[in-house]
């Protein structure tokens, strides 16, 4: 359903997000299949050309279901039906799904790298060392880790000396929400963490070298194998 907001004069019509759309359709599935609590879904390879959906659209949806209480994600052995809790509404507004925010911080955070390669002082390229250190001392701490992985970002984007810049990524760090933060944790593995350190010491060398073709592509390479990794599970 479409939300209308009216500010001032302004009528602003927000259409409802796409993991909403696809969690609907998989709970009509549910509902037309007849499947009762307990048992377990299609998988998401089969289930996704049933819906006519994409993989990481189809994700995005489960995983909201999950929190939502509809479902139950077992890892290693797949998503179940839950007992409907009359409580709760179908599917909760989680903000903007995982691959949403990753294409919109591939796009951003990529220029971002360039320009920082352009004019980080020494200080600002100490500071982006730093994080990756920081990363590197918390390897088994999840949110010690989370952490440093932002100031890694931060410490970018605040060595463009670009205040707006800092500011967008910022907000975009801000919608990594309860839909993020379940995806990474069903499907961040110990190779995606290894992964991820090394990405870092290459956008953070080419930063370095004042490399802004090299620190655009390192940045972007990072964000796209994220969100295949997140996609294929």
């Amino acid at each position: 359903m479409k939300k209308t907001l009216v500010h001032g004069d302004t009528t602003i019509t927000h259409e409802p997000r796409l993991y909403r759309i696809v969690a609907h359709k998989i709970e009509e599935f549910i509902r037309d299949e007849n499947i009762p609590a307990g048992e377990r879904l299609p998988s998401e390879r089969d289930l996704a050309p049933k819906l006519k959906v994409s993989r990481s659209s189809l994700r995005e949806a489960l995983i909201a279901l999950e929190l939502s209480g509809v479902i139950e994600v077992r890892s290693g052995s797949g998503v179940y039906v839950k007992t409907p809790d009359s409580q709760a509404p179908p599917t909760r507004e989680f903000g903007p799904g995982p691959f949403e925010v990753l294409a919109a911080r591939r796009l951003i955070e990529s220029e971002v790298a360039a320009i920082a390669a352009r004019k980080a002082s020494d200080q600002a390229i100490d500071a982006i060392f730093d994080a990756v250190l920081e990363m590197e001392r918390n390897h088994d701490n999840l949110s010690s880790n989370e952490q440093a992985d932002r100031n890694f970002h931060m410490a970018i984007a605040r060595a463009t000396g670009d205040s707006a810049l800092l500011g967008t990524v910022e907000y975009l760090w801000s919608q990594r929400n309860g839909l993020w933060h379940r995806l990474k944790s069903h499907y961040h593995t110990e190779e995606l963490r290894q992964e991820t350190l090394t990405d870092h010491r290459n956008i953070a060398n080419a930063i370095a070298c004042h490399d802004p073709a090299a620190a655009l592509k390192a940045m972007r390479d990072h964000l796209e194998r994220v969100t295949r990794t997140f996609s294929r599970g």
